[in-house]
Order: structure tokens, then sequence, then C-alpha cells
């Protein structure tokens, strides 16, 4: 799991973003303790992911100065409904680098989106010395940047991006403490976090946890069970076995009612319920004001001032200005780039030179054939005209009897409709019951020999047992048809 590294910075500004709601905290550590000097929670009127990240960050500096908050230093937490998650078994004596190099693989074949098109993080759990599971994290890199960007419109210095319900319950130190299950209610679900065996085990956001109620929201505790108990039985049993106690985190209503909702399916589960409305003096690794109140935003803040482990972190790496600036200037590399541009251009102009000679020579050829070759295609157009007019290669029947033996038999993958363009090629629409089904289709279509570049255009579903619907699009590369 990504750290934050050792800060000197005396104060930071904690912001964690839950739907429309923006926390912020501003820290100051003096003397081996924390003072919370801010502290205010509001309603953003604009979203960040469909808004002129300018428009953005102008409306977050009018609450800032509202609330008299001076810091440039900030860490921002992201909504864990941005996260897209997987688990990846991960075999015992892997070097860091195959690690990296396994996890990009399993990221590219397990995510509905390129590598490039997201950040990704990962947890480690498990003995360093036998097998391990990677649970890998996935925020779109667009969202990220569009954060970044209306934060740093506005003057201030993003240090990190990471999780709120992961620096609230970080991983124990010792892979043997035990397991927690954390519960963070939000504005879009609760968040449910589990950390065994030294890392994260399972991170989800339970969107039907609650219903509404005219204003209010309330907690539907049979969903709220089934979704523990749920997740309790995905883990592998000696992880299962470890995770003995359940942490609800929130000063609000609804942090107190799932708390009561909660406690006693935890009990029944071999759990010890706990709700957490203040940090404890020296939960953070510092000493905190009696009565101050659990929160991510503080959370995040904290745990980098004093260069703990916040968790999963999403922020691209930060090239100084100064290495730019040396980068650009450095005079060896000047003379070099000036040289190779002296020679491209010599390159160039001699490539036009031949270019031209050459196209004189083929002007003469031309003239002395062109008589004969007009005969030619005269001769062409009248074998054209009485060539059947049928096409032998039925790449129609081709394409659709590839799709359909990619398709599963059992009917948990359905497709919709196809469209077949000679030209653009092939877009599939249907449904799924499941992603795992949708993408074990995803790659037998992958493996077809005549099928190329499959890339998918649209998924949308796939919570809450709802089924998953999708739109993809691939190439035909069948010879046959690109004689045609």
């Amino acid at each position: 799991m990504t750290s934050s590294p050792k800060t000197t910075a005396n104060s930071i500004l904690g912001l964690a973003l839950d739907g429309s709601r923006l926390e912020l905290v501003s820290v100051k550590r003096a003397n081996g303790s924390l003072e919370v000097r801010q502290s205010v929670s509001v309603l953003l009127k604009l979203d960040p992911l469909t808004n002129e990240p300018e428009l953005v960050g102008a409306e977050i500096r009018a609450h800032l100065e509202a609330a008299g908050v001076r810091d440039r230093r900030c860490v921002m937490g992201v909504p864990l409904n941005w996260a897209l998650t997987l688990s990846v078994p991960v075999p015992a004596g892997l070097a860091d680098e195959d690690l990296q190099s396994l996890l990009q693989m399993e990221a590219e074949r397990g995510f509905p989106y390129p590598p490039e098109a997201l950040m990704l993080s990962h947890s480690l759990m498990g003995d360093p010395k036998g097998d391990r599971t990677a649970l890998l994290v996935a925020v779109p890199r667009d969202h990220v940047v569009r954060l970044q960007r209306a934060l740093e419109s506005i003057g201030l210095r993003p240090m990190s991006l990471s999780l709120g319900i992961a620096a609230l319950q970080p991983v124990a130190e010792s892979p043997s403490a035990d397991g927690c299950v954390a519960l963070l209610p939000g504005e879009k679900g609760i968040a449910l976090q589990v950390t065994a065996a030294g890392g994260v085990a399972a991170l989800r956001l339970l969107e039907g946890a609650w219903e509404q109620e005219g204003t209010e929201r309330r907690v539907k505790p049979e969903n709220l069970g089934r979704e523990l108990r749920i997740t309790m039985g995905q883990l592998p049993e000696a992880v299962r076995a470890r995770v003995r106690q359940l942490r609800v985190f929130g000063v609000d209503r609804l942090a107190r009612e799932t708390h009561e909702q909660i406690s006693r399916r935890a009990e029944a589960l071999g759990l010890r319920p706990q709700w957490v409305k203040e940090f404890g003096p020296l939960e953070l690794g510092v000493a905190l004001p009696a009565g101050t109140a659990a929160s991510p935003a503080l959370a995040l803040a904290a745990r980098h001032l004093t260069g703990r482990g916040i968790g999963f972190e999403f922020l691209p790496p930060h090239v100084s200005r100064w290495k730019q600036f040396a980068a650009q200037q450095s005079s060896k590399k000047l003379f070099y780039a000036l040289a190779l541009l002296a020679l491209a251009v010599l390159v160039v102009g001699g490539m036009f030179g031949w270019q031209q000679w050459q196209l004189a020579q083929l002007e003469s050829q031309w003239n002395a054939m062109k008589t004969r070759v007009g005969q030619i295609d005269d001769l062409q157009v009248r074998i054209r005209k009485f060539r059947p007019w049928y096409d032998e290669s039925f790449r129609a029947l081709s394409i659709l009897k590839r799709l359909t033996e990619a398709f599963p038999e059992d009917g948990t993958v359905a497709a919709k409709s196809v469209e077949i363009n000679a030209r653009s090629g092939v877009t599939c629409s249907g449904i799924a019951r499941s992603n795992s089904a949708w993408l074990k289709m995803l790659d037998q279509l992958r493996g077809v020999k005549e099928i190329s570049a499959v890339k998918v255009e649209h998924i949308k579903g796939g919570a809450n047992g709802q089924p998953l619907e999708f739109t993809f699009h691939f190439n035909w590369g069948d010879p046959t048809s690109l004689n045609r």
C-alpha cells in the first residue's frame, strides 16, 4: 500500500469530498500535538466531474475564505464511489518489479478501462513469505486531473489524493493483529473497508443500505446486515477468523443509527461493535485535543503531518519546476538536440530531392505506357460487367458465428443488437447477469483471431443484482473480407 512521505510542514488543509458535501479541516502541528484551527462542512453547488475545474475551484475558494482558511498545502479524500476494485492472487516470492507487472496486466484484464485511463494503487494482504492477495484499486485519471486542476487554479498545492476511510481505519502495523470492519456513512451510501493480515481485504460502497423517507434517510437493517454477511463470507477462512472488530465512524444521526442497527448482527458474526465519534488521544500517532470529532479530512491531514501511511495514493507524481527547467536548459542536451535537428533537415531535404527525381522518372514511364493502360482498363470494365454480383465470403454470417461462439450458452450474457458496417467494424449491445460472465465473454472474444481492437464503449449497472448493460466495438480482420 502506498504511504505518504515524512513531511517537514507544520500545517496542512484536509479536504474530503463525498457527493456534493465537502469537509474542510485546517490542522497545525506544535509541540508534539495537533491543533484543529478551522473545521467546516459545506455543500458544493457545482459537480467537480461535470463543471469547469476553474469554476469549481472558485466555489471552493469562496468557502475557504468564509472559514478563514489560509493554508496552501492540502490533502484530499476522494469519494469511494469513484473507485473500482479488483482482488488479485500474488504468488509467494514474487519480486517487486514482477509484482508491478502482474498488477498492471491484471488491471488491463479486469477493469473496463485501458490502464492509461486509470490511477492505480494497491494493498497487499498476507504473509510476505507465502502466497498473498493484492486488492487493486483504480480511480479514473480524468476525475483526478479535474480535481487537481480545480485545487491548483485557486493556489492550493495537493500533496496527496486518497480514500478517507483508509485514513480513518489504517492497516495494523502487525500482520497478526486483529482485523477490523470499518463503516463510514456518507451521502452516496455506507463505505465499508475490511483490514486484516497486514492489508485491506475488502473495499465496497453499500448503496442500498438505507432508504429515503421524505427529506431523511433511514438505515435498512436487513440490507445492511446482508451486505455485511456477504462481505465476511467472501473472505478467505484464515482472514475471516482474524476479523474481530467493527467500527462505525461519524458523529451524525446516520452514524448513530448505523451503529444501533448493525451491533446485534455484528455480534452474531463474532465482531465487537464500536461507535467512533471521537478520536482517542493518540489514535493518529500524535496528541489530539479532547473531544476531537472523527472525520476523514482530519484523519488525512493528521496522518500526512506525522508521516504515517495514509493508504491508497492516486495523485500523479510531482515533478518540480526546477527539475523541469534544468532538463530543458541543459547545454549538452541542447547541443545534441540542435545537431539532431540539423541532421534531420539534411535527411529530409535529400529525401525530397530523391523523391522529385523518382517522380520525373515515373512520369516519363507513364507517358510511354498510358495508351496501353487505357486499353487494359477498358477490358477490366467489361470483365466486371459480367462478373457475378454476389459475395462468396459470407462476411456477415462469419461475424455472427464467431460472436455467437464467444457468448456463454447458459444465457448469462445476451446480445440485444449487432450492427455490422463495412468500414467501421462491428458494434454489439446487450446485457449480462454478472460482471464475471461479462469479463469472461470479453476474454473469449479477444481470443478470436479474426477479431481485433475490442473496445468497451459503454457499461452501466451491475450493482445490487441489477443486470449490467454494455456496448462494445471491434474490427473484423477476416482476410477474405479485406480483399473485397
